[in-house]
């Protein structure tokens, strides 16, 4: 029997554009991508060069900071492009499929027989130490630092997000070896979060684990929320977590003793034809996915993620590492006549701004979003409406703006330890002064971390 625990504040955005449980398979990609801006406070060192050939689990770059770290293909194949941006700094590297999936055998091994350091070691040369993520400042841990506890993250509330049930189907096995395999490296306890919506029982029969069911509004599937309920991360202290399809990658090399890069993604939003479930590898092009399956004739914008806290990628871009979803929605690159004095009975409102807002009709129906504005930014507005939609015991405002200031102290003592830029999604969407407050938050957390040498 799971312990619940109920978040009270929050608040749930239902957009159209659901995925339906159908999986398609797309395992061939012409081309993947290693994206090292995808791993905060990661300085790559490359291990190859532009024809260099790989293969699946082969080291591709390592970590500056921490040089055991190492980040490897998800395919065989050739190194096909280096691309750097402003200071040289490389930001993907391309890699061309060559369909045969040749892989690197690291030999199959007992977890019961391996000592902690010797599992620690083994994901670190194949390259799923990096599937691991610490809070405070989402990096990847240290090597030599262990947690306080681990999260393992069994659902998702965010708009339109997966679902867990099936991205885990039938990974039973692999699930448990996984949690195993934490388990016996750490020797800390390792909570399993889920929701009312999680029936799997590849999910709820897990063992070493202690499950908590939790129940509310979004954000209560981010990890910040159940940390606070599980035990505050103070100053000094760091915590784990790790979604559900990476532990099955973890697991499956134990089991298989190779590196697993395949992944079962949501596409969806609006904008797709039909949204469904594809299995694809990781780092897979974007336009390969959506290829036939999003609508053309309007300008279209593409989000690996959520619509919340997901990132902006071109459609010739590729999938980010952690992310389990895309979101295709509208460009709101365009002006409305007459603004909020029309009554848009389509559009989603907090504020009850639109004549919609105050039709019980309309208060639970799926709705139609793009990326527009609906305004410029303007003079930063104390609202007291934060506090609303943020389930943490923090003053946001207080804390957004001590991360303005740059004033560490005051970041302290506001909780800048317990929280992430997706963490105030929801104040941004309500935000009247149009204000990137996650950006934000992810400047403070960078100051924090660098000024502590973390």
């Amino acid at each position: 029997m799971s312990k619940a625990i109920k978040i009270a504040k929050g608040l749930d955005i239902h957009l159209m554009g659901e995925a339906k449980p159908e999986v398609k398979e797309f395992l061939n990609p012409a081309t993947v991508a290693l994206k090292p801006l995808d791993y905060i406070g990661i300085t790559p060192k490359l291990l190859v060069k532009v024809g260099d050939r790989v293969e699946v689990g082969s080291p591709v770059f390592y970590a500056k900071e921490k040089p055991s770290v190492k980040f490897v293909s998800p395919v065989s194949g050739e190194i096909a492009e280096v691309k750097r941006g402003a200071k040289r700094v490389i930001q993907e590297i391309v890699i061309k499929n060559d369909a045969n999936n040749t892989a690197v055998d690291f030999g199959k091994k007992s977890i019961a027989e391996l000592k902690p350091e010797e599992i620690r070691e083994s994901l670190l040369n194949a390259g799923l130490w990096t599937l691991l993520r610490q809070r405070p400042y989402d990096v990847i841990p240290g090597e030599e630092v262990s947690p306080k506890y681990i999260i393992v993250k069994g659902f998702d509330s965010a708009p339109l997000a997966p679902d867990y049930n099936l991205l885990v189907k039938g990974e039973k096995e692999s699930l448990q070896l996984g949690i195993d395999a934490l388990k016996k490296m750490t020797g800390v306890t390792i909570y399993l979060s889920t929701n009312a919506n999680t029936t799997s029982e590849d999910i709820l029969s897990l063992q070493n684990v202690e499950t908590i069911c939790f129940l509310g509004k979004h954000p209560y599937g981010n990890v910040s929320v159940q940390a606070e309920k599980l035990g505050p991360i103070n100053k000094g202290e760091r915590i784990w977590y790790i979604n559900l399809q990476d532990l099955i990658a973890i697991g499956k090399f134990f089991l298989e003793g190779k590196y697993y890069a395949q992944r079962l993604i949501a596409l969806t939003g609006e904008e797709v034809l039909t949204p469904c479930y594809y299995k694809v590898v990781l780092g897979t092009a974007i336009s390969e996915i959506v290829k036939g399956n999003v609508n053309t004739e309007n300008h279209l914008r593409y989000i690996s993620g959520n619509v919340l806290s997901g990132t902006r990628v071109e459609e010739d871009g590729y999938l980010c590492a952690f992310d389990n979803q895309i979101t295709v929605i509208k460009e709101g690159d365009y002006k409305q006549g007459l603004g909020w004095i029309m009554p848009n009975f389509g559009r989603f409102s907090v504020s009850r701004t639109f004549l919609a807002g105050f039709m019980k009709c309309c208060s639970k129906k799926r709705y139609s979003v793009d990326s527009n504005l609906h305004g410029s930014t303007r003079a930063y507005v104390v609202t007291g409406e934060y506090e609303k939609v943020m389930p943490l015991d923090i003053y946001p405002m207080q804390l957004i703006k001590a991360c303005l200031a740059k004033d560490i102290d005051r970041m302290e003592e506001l909780g800048i330890y317990e929280v992430d830029a997706e963490d105030f999604a929801l104040c941004e969407v309500i935000d009247v002064s149009k204000t990137e407050i996650q950006s934000i938050i992810r400047s403070g957390l960078e100051l924090m971390r660098k000024e502590l040498g973390e």
